[in-house]
């Protein structure tokens, strides 16, 4: 299995900054104990470990639900020019990846999906949630969708 999906050369701008980071906390505390959706998406909070620092990492992250009972995540950075830090982090460390989802913690096997697959994948995400066509009409790179199987 390989991430190597490159950067693009044009993009939106990634949330970032000490507001971005408390929004981020606020949003997994929610999560954690929770569960659900967040800001219109459902979501889950995903936990990699980091590809240079080996630190722990969490995120929170929207998910669609996938027909076998994984759920497909978008590594969309809100259609920035690269892909996020947790994309590098599942691609460095494949076997450390969880997801806590409706208030649980779960192991799951990281797949990033490619051609037809990722196609199929790709119109039931955007019919889902219409605003990832949106951060892919932002980019020049193919936004990785990744399936996260639980173990």
């Amino acid at each position: 299995m390989s991430f190597d999906t490159r950067a693009g050369t044009r993009g939106g701008k990634v949330p970032a900054g000490r507001f971005a980071r408390m929004f981020n906390k606020l949003a997994e505390r929610r999560l954690r104990r929770k569960g659900g959706s967040f800001m219109g998406f459902r979501a889950l909070v995903l936990t990699t470990t980091g590809a240079r620092t080996g630190a722990e990492r969490t995120t929170p992250v929207g998910y669609i639900p996938d027909e076998d009972g994984s759920w497909l995540i978008v590594a969309s950075a809100n259609g920035a020019a690269s892909n996020p830090g947790w994309y590098y982090n599942i691609g460095a460390h494949p076997d450390k990846v969880r997801a806590v989802i409706d208030g649980r913690t779960v192991a799951v096997a990281p797949e990033q999906l490619r051609g037809a697959e990722r196609e199929a994948a790709w119109k039931r995400i955007t019919a889902a949630v219409p605003r990832f066509a949106q951060y892919q009409q932002k980019t020049d790179r193919e936004l990785p969708i990744i399936r996260l199987t639980p173990k």
